[in-house]
């Protein structure tokens, strides 16, 4: 697994022996009986915690839908961008937590020699002082979300944690 981080930005990415169009279909799945971007440990905590100080926590949840699209919510997420270039795919969630800022998961899927190479990206931009304050005392936390979610994204693309197809 490559790591990378900025102060704004903490990403991860490992190379996985399954092909682009099986690792898209789990990244992008609305109708996984516990998908990731709604039931990874971090987001579950997360969740949680945007309920103790006043906002929705996981209100929604997976759309039912083969696969995610724009505007779809599910979990704390709505989806802003799903694009699909062949042989880089991409998914675009943005968080609708309180927090002193925009936080974003992106997650890459690109074809690979052997398979597949997936990226995920959790990223703050701040907004006001508070916001940059947040950022310095939140990077520990985003690096430790970004790993748990990224190991959870390679676990269920791994192990193919789809609904069977006759159910998609």
């Amino acid at each position: 697994m490559d790591r990378r981080r900025d102060v704004r930005t903490s990403a991860r990415t490992s190379t996985v022996e399954v092909t682009l169009d099986d690792a898209w279909s789990v990244v992008v799945a609305g109708d996984a009986p516990s998908p990731w971007y709604t039931d990874a440990a971090p987001f579950v905590f997360r969740g949680a915690v945007d309920r103790l100080v006043g906002g929705g926590g996981r209100r929604w949840p997976a759309p039912g839908t083969a696969r995610l699209a724009r505007g779809d919510r599910a979990g704390f997420w709505e989806v802003e961008d799903v694009v699909d270039l062949g042989r880089r795919r991409r998914l675009l969630l943005a968080a609708t937590v309180r927090a002193p800022g925009r936080v974003t998961c992106d997650v890459t899927v690109e074809a690979a020699p052997g398979g597949s190479r997936l990226t995920t990206e959790v990223r703050l931009d701040p907004r006001g002082v508070l916001g940059w304050a947040y950022l310095a005392v939140d990077l520990p936390a985003r690096e430790a979300v970004v790993e748990e979610v990224h190991r959870r994204i390679v676990a269920d693309v791994t192990t193919d944690r789809l609904p069977p197809p006759s159910s998609r």
